[in-house]
């Protein structure tokens, strides 16, 4: 009887297994566009954190304060890496709390 048992636990762990790779390169095709205040900077993702694009508003480029700009391109790269990651635990998470992790 245990074989049996064993089987339908391997069949469902592959089937989930196929299911988190799809979701996985779903989740990696995705872009996520991060902004800084004003939208004076976007920066704009890759779900496998790969940069494809980098925007700079003129108005944010003050020669006397380059800090500024630094601080906007921070801000517009942290807020699209939350939201990767808002949506990997979204799309990823189920996986995981199905495991007990």
């Amino acid at each position: 009887m245990m074989g049996g048992n064993m089987q339908s636990l391997m069949r469902q762990a592959q089937k989930m297994q196929k299911q988190m790779k799809v979701d996985q390169e779903k989740l990696n095709a995705q872009t996520f566009t991060g902004k800084a205040p004003d939208d004076l900077v976007t920066a704009t993702f890759t779900g496998e954190h790969k940069m494809t694009d980098l925007v700079v508003n003129p108005a944010a480029i003050d020669p006397d304060d380059p800090d500024m700009l630094a601080d906007m391109v921070l801000a517009a790269v942290n807020d699209a890496m939350s939201q990767i990651d808002e949506a990997t635990q979204a799309t990823m998470g189920k996986y995981s709390r199905g495991m007990g992790l």
